[in-house]
């Protein structure tokens, strides 16, 4: 853009949390600051609507539109944004303006921490499987879960879609497990309680990558913090385990 159209860059990335404009203005001129791909210098301006700008490697959403809410998804709420049978829906929780859609998917009696946002960038890199981005999970199950069972679950078992990723997998209490994966099947956890022969009596989603909150009530939501937000932007900025295995895109 010309050097009066648009908004300062600093500007822009101060108003998203990355630090006062001073602080801003020391990342663009230490080189760490790419806007659609070149080195930004301090003076640039940008067009925030359009703009690709990146911050020691990280995609920064700077549309002054974005919203990111933090729901704790009740039982027997939909994922979705319509539903035809007219049960109660996840964006019906949320302010109905901006619009906003749930990234990824709780199954309807699963409960817990769910992400909703006009982001559709950070949305695909939180529920693309290439990113790695994990969710942990409390199960409380039927019956005992044996060592055998939890060690199965850690290395991975054979589902009707293919055999899963190796999941972190820890028993908190004699009936309940603590399960993170990083992939986002359908029923995935359940299906893996399943599995191994303990089914799934009640499922929480405790965890989205390094997001946490346990005070935050069923059915209650908030919106997430600058910091909270870049958080889940550095998280989806890691590739996997698996694509660094397979080494670079192709």
């Amino acid at each position: 853009m010309t050097s009066t159209e648009g908004e300062r860059l600093q500007k822009a990335l101060a108003r998203c949390g990355l630090g006062s404009r001073r602080a801003c203005e020391a990342l663009i001129a230490d080189g760490r600051v790419r806007v659609d791909g070149a080195v930004a210098s301090l003076g640039d301006r940008i067009d925030p609507s359009r703009a690709a700008v990146e911050v020691d490697g990280v995609v920064v959403g700077v549309r002054p539109d974005l919203v990111h809410y933090l729901l704790n998804k009740p039982s027997g709420v939909v994922t979705t944004a319509h539903d035809p049978q007219q049960r109660p829906t996840v964006t019906g929780l949320v302010p109905a303006q901006p619009r906003v859609f749930p990234v990824g998917r709780l199954d309807l009696m699963t409960e817990g921490l769910l992400i909703l946002t006009n982001d559709g960038d950070l949305a695909h890199r939180l529920t693309h499987p290439s990113f790695g981005v994990d969710k942990e999970y409390l199960a409380h199950v039927s019956g005992r879960p044996k060592p055998a069972a939890v060690r199965a679950l850690r290395q991975g078992v054979t589902l009707d879609d293919g055999p899963t990723a190796p999941a972190k997998v820890a028993l908190v209490e004699p009936d309940v497990l603590r399960i993170t994966v990083g992939e986002g099947r359908n029923r995935l956890v359940r299906r893996m309680c399943e599995a191994v022969g303990h089914p799934v009596r009640r499922l929480v989603r405790t965890r989205i990558g390094p997001l946490v909150d346990r005070r935050l009530a069923p059915g209650d939501w908030r919106l997430l913090t600058p910091a909270e937000t870049r958080s889940l932007e550095r998280a989806a900025a890691s590739r996997s385990p698996r694509e660094e295995a397979r080494g670079p895109h192709r």
